[in-house]
C-alpha cells in the first residue's frame, strides 16, 4: 500500500496537500506522468521511501529534499508550474490496485479520527468492502473539467508552509509539556515520604502522683 497517490480523471497524480488552507474542498497535486524524467524519478524515490510514507502531507517530505541539481523539490515544482489545485471530490486515492476512495471522503474520515470520534469503525467498514469503496458505485461520477486549476500562487504556497510549521510547533509544544509532566512526576516519586506520628488522644499521663490532703 502506497500513500499520497491517486488519479484525477485518467491522469495519475501525486497528492502534495490533501487540502488547501481556507479551501478544504481543494487539494494540490502533481501529474506524475507529466513530470520531467529526472523530476519524476526523484519524486517517486522520496514518495516510496519511509520519509515519504510517514509524512502526513507529502509536501513535507518534498520540502525537506533536493533534486539531483541541488534545488528544493517543492519549490521547483511550484516555480515550474507542476503543481495544480483541483477539487478533492475529483481525486480518487488509490493506495493499491484493489482499493480506492474519493479524497474528500478520506479527508472527512481522517478529520473525525483526529478529533477523537468513532471514524475508526467507518474505516473498518470500508476495509471490509475490499479496502476503500469506489464512489462510482454509490454516487454519480462527476465530470472532470478539461482544464486544470490555475498554478498555485506564492502566497498560497506560503500559507501551506506556515500551516505545516504551525502543526509542527503544536506537536513540539505537546511533547515538551508531556516531558515536563513526566519530570515532575519522577521528582515526586523520588522524594522520601516522612512518616508523621498521629497525636494521641485522651488525658496525658501525670508525671507525679497527686498529693493527698491531710486532715
Amino acid at each position: 500500500m502506497i500513500k499520497h497517490v491517486g488519479r484525477h480523471g485518467d491522469k495519475k497524480v501525486v497528492i502534495l496537500y490533501r487540502t488547501v488552507p481556507n479551501e478544504e474542498h481543494m487539494c494540490l497535486v502533481s501529474y506524475s506522468d507529466l513530470l520531467p524524467r529526472t523530476y519524476h524519478d526523484a519524486v517517486m524515490k522520496i514518495l516510496e521511501s519511509a520519509v515519504g510514507q510517514q509524512a502526513a502531507e507529502f509536501s513535507e517530505a518534498l520540502f525537506r529534499n533536493l533534486l539531483p541539481d541541488g534545488r528544493n523539490m517543492l519549490h521547483t515544482l511550484h516555480k515550474e508550474g507542476l503543481i495544480k489545485k483541483v477539487p478533492t471530490n475529483q481525486v480518487i486515492v488509490t493506495p493499491d490496485t484493489k482499493s480506492n476512495v474519493r479524497l474528500d471522503e478520506l479527508n472527512e474520515i481522517l478529520k473525525k479520527m483526529e478529533a477523537g470520534s468513532e471514524a475508526v469503525q467507518k474505516m473498518a467498514e470500508l476495509d471490509a468492502q475490499s479496502g476503500l469503496r469506489d464512489p462510482a458505485k454509490n454516487k454519480k461520477t462527476q465530470s472532470v473539467p478539461e482544464k486544470t486549476a490555475d498554478l498555485l500562487s506564492d502566497s498560497n504556497l506560503a500559507q501551506n508552509l506556515i500551516a505545516q510549521a504551525a502543526r509542527m510547533r503544536v506537536e513540539a509544544q505537546s511533547l515538551l509539556t508531556e516531558a515536563q509532566r513526566l519530570e515532575t512526576e519522577a521528582q515526586l516519586l523520588g522524594e522520601p515520604k516522612q512518616a508523621t506520628a498521629a497525636p494521641r488522644r485522651g488525658r496525658p499521663k501525670n508525671s507525679a502522683k497527686s498529693k493527698t490532703t491531710v486532715a
